[in-house]
């Protein structure tokens, strides 16, 4: 297929996607979904509560989810660990995701639940002003 790649035209290739920003040393695992009225973005934070969870936006467009501390269960001074999989102690976790413009920043939600952060961040269906503007030309400056 002549000026496609992987089924895709050209200018699809070289489309470059949302900024996305990793976490540092956390677990906390992302799905980013899109309906036809919002972008729904789900995270994994067990043992997070919402006090233990800022979710901000950022630079005008930024959204920037920050997990800090989180319920580290405590145990007996002598108590013996046979096997410690699952971790001893929350990671705190940052993640930053440049929003679409066609989003209401200030209508986004958010719910923490059975360990899931979802933030559902709401698309905007009135048109955006074109960003073409024309430059007169004259024949002096």
């Amino acid at each position: 297929m002549a000026g496609t790649i992987f089924g895709y035209p050209f200018g699809r290739v070289f489309w470059s996607p949302p900024l996305f920003r990793e976490w540092s040393g956390s677990t906390a695992l992302m799905d980013w979904l899109e309906s036809p009225n919002a972008h729904i973005f789900k995270i994994n934070v067990p043992g997070f509560s919402k006090e233990d969870i800022k979710v901000q936006i950022e630079d005008g467009n930024i959204l920037h989810i920050k997990g800090e501390g989180g319920n580290e269960e405590s145990h007996p001074k002598d108590t013996v660990w046979h096997v410690a999989e699952r971790g001893t102690a929350k990671g705190d976790f940052s993640r930053e995701i440049e929003l679409p413009e066609n989003v209401k920043m200030d209508q986004i939600k958010a719910q923490v639940e059975n360990g899931v952060l979802t933030i559902v961040v709401p698309k905007d269906a009135t048109p955006k002003p074109s960003k073409v503007r024309n430059i007169n030309i004259t024949s002096k400056l």
